[in-house]
């Protein structure tokens, strides 16, 4: 489980096929701890040097932005939530549900406003002012539509996470709020 309170950004130095490289930063994670890649749950599988290495899986490189990603690209990491640290955001799983695409970033007083396109087949999971993680960042959607969700990025956020590198265009990944999930699922039983 993981809060979606990115603790460091890394940048992408290597890629191949079902593996990639990413910096370490400040973190010191062993190999087989669960680390957050752009809200990618990934297992550590070897730590070398400034670099940790991550497997992607068939499934993982087919349903999130991972595998399409270039050596350069900054991504955002953390590592998986322990028992007793303070739960920040919300919970995240790390199981991202589909990959949306940033239709507008524009300046506000205090941040930027996003707003992400997505599969109209998952606006029943999205509710205004519920949770969303977009690439593990976790965010409070409104004006949601059949298929597109703003946010307000307050400064903090915008500076922290991988999203300032991020245009109109670009691929995030998405991962609906849990609960919507068990409630949606509950409801068509």
């Amino acid at each position: 489980m993981f809060t979606g309170i990115v603790q460091a950004v890394g940048k992408l130095t290597a890629q191949e096929p079902g593996r990639m490289w990413v910096e370490r930063c400040d973190l010191s994670p062993k190999p087989g701890d669960s680390l957050a890649v752009n809200g990618v749950c990934l297992t550590v599988v070897d730590v070398g040097g400034a670099a940790l290495g991550v497997d992607l899986s068939p499934e993982t490189e087919e349903r999130t932005s991972l595998g399409r990603l270039g050596r350069g690209t900054y991504v955002n990491l953390e590592p998986a939530l322990a028992v007793g640290d303070p739960l920040g955001g919300h919970w995240v799983q790390g199981h991202v549900d589909c990959v949306g695409k940033i239709v507008l970033m524009e300046g506000m007083r205090q941040g930027m406003l996003l707003e992400v396109s997505f599969p109209p087949r998952f606006g029943p999971l999205m509710v205004d002012k519920g949770a969303v993680a977009v690439d593990g960042i976790s965010l409070t959607p409104f004006a949601v539509r059949g298929s597109s969700f703003r946010c307000a990025l307050v400064r903090h956020t915008w500076e922290r996470t991988n999203l300032r590198t991020r245009r109109v265009g670009d691929q995030v990944n998405l991962e609906f709020d849990i609960l919507a999930k068990y409630v949606l699922g509950w409801r068509e039983r």
